[in-house]
This record gives structure tokens, sequence and C-alpha cells, in this order.
């Protein structure tokens, strides 16, 4: 247990200082077992401390006497209600990933070939209110499929089977926004053809 704390801040920290989650927006969590150790209901990422993660069971109840779990705790328990390879879960409001979840836009442009080798698209998930099961139920039915969905006029939410694993999917994703804005301003990006994004996608195997 002192082990994956210790990996959560040291990542949660990585995440705050990219930019994926600012103040104190976001969530994040580990599976162990059958229980889950998730960030502290309104804190900081990059200040968090041991105490500031709370173990909680699968159905939320926190197993630590006065310690709340993120509001967006149904969130993480649906998600890794759909896979079992999905060991860690992070909910991020990263500016420019959020635009296009506020512009109500998946991202599924192909310009990008390190986007494209790991991505078919990001998903957009149908806006429900924060924290509601509605939200958490809509949001990780898109992960029978997908590691990475958008919200609608929310944020984006990763799974895979580690946190530093999420912190890389966010990072590169957010690479391919700053890019996508900064092609626009020069006049748009340039899309690979189906010839070139099918002979990427085979570098997979």
């Amino acid at each position: 247990m002192e082990n994956v704390k210790q990996d959560i801040l040291y990542w949660s920290k990585r995440l705050y200082q990219k930019g994926l989650m600012p103040a104190t927006s976001g969530n994040v969590s580990v599976k162990i077992n059958d229980n889950i150790l998730i960030s502290k209901s309104g804190v900081c990422v990059n200040d968090m401390k041991e105490e500031d993660l709370v173990l909680m069971d699968l159905s939320g109840n926190s197993l630590e006497q006065n310690k709340k779990p993120s509001s967006e705790k149904f969130l993480h328990i649906c998600v890794y209600e759909q896979r079992d390879d999905i060991k860690a879960v992070v909910h991020s409001h990263c500016p420019y990933i959020t635009a296009f979840a506020a512009a109500n836009k998946e991202i599924d442009k192909h310009f990008l070939p390190e986007f494209t080798y790991c991505f078919d698209k990001i998903p957009l998930a149908p806006y429900s209110t924060p924290s509601s099961l509605e939200l958490a139920q809509n949001t990780a039915e898109y992960f029978k499929k997908y590691s990475c969905v958008l919200m609608a006029n929310h944020g984006i939410v990763v799974g895979a089977d580690s946190i530093k694993n999420c912190f890389y999917m966010l990072e590169t994703i957010k690479n391919y926004a700053e890019t996508y804005f900064a092609a626009e301003i020069l006049g748009g990006a340039k899309l690979l053809n189906k010839k070139q994004v099918e002979a990427i996608k085979k570098l997979r195997k």
C-alpha cells in the first residue's frame, strides 16, 4: 500500500506540472484488489500527501474515518467495472484537451503519426451533471472499446494498467491538442490519408 501511495503522489505531481490537472480540478485513483485508492475531494494533486488519499470499496464507501473520496468516485468505479485490465483512472481538465469537450467535438483527425499509433479516436460522451451516477455510467460505457473518453462540457477520463501510463496517454493527447490549435493558426493541419493511417496502425503489431 505504501508503494502504491508514493506512486500516485509522484505521477500526480507530474500531472499538475504538465498542466493536466490545474488547481483542484480532476482526480486520480488506483484499484487495489477489491478496493480503490482515490484522491480526496477538493485537493490539488500537486499538494497532495498520503493522508489526502482515501481507500474506498467498490460501492464508493470510504474505509477510512472522516475522509471523503473525490466527488467523481462513481466515474472511477464505473470505469473499473468495464474492464479488468484497467488498474488506474485519471480524470483531467487540461484546458487544451477540454476545449474539444467544450466544443462537443471528439478527437478523430489523424495528422500526427504518434497519435494515430496510440489511438483510433477519442470519443465524446454526452453531457451529464458532474459527479452524477448518470455521468459515470454514460462515460464508462465507452471504455468497453476505448481507454480515453471526452465528457461533453467537462473534461477527459483515461484508464490504463498503471497511473504512469495514464499520464503518458494524457500527455500524448495534450501534445496533439496543442499542435492542432497551433496548426489552425497556420491554416490547418494536413491530414494523413487512409493509406498512411493504415500503415501506421500496422506498426502496432
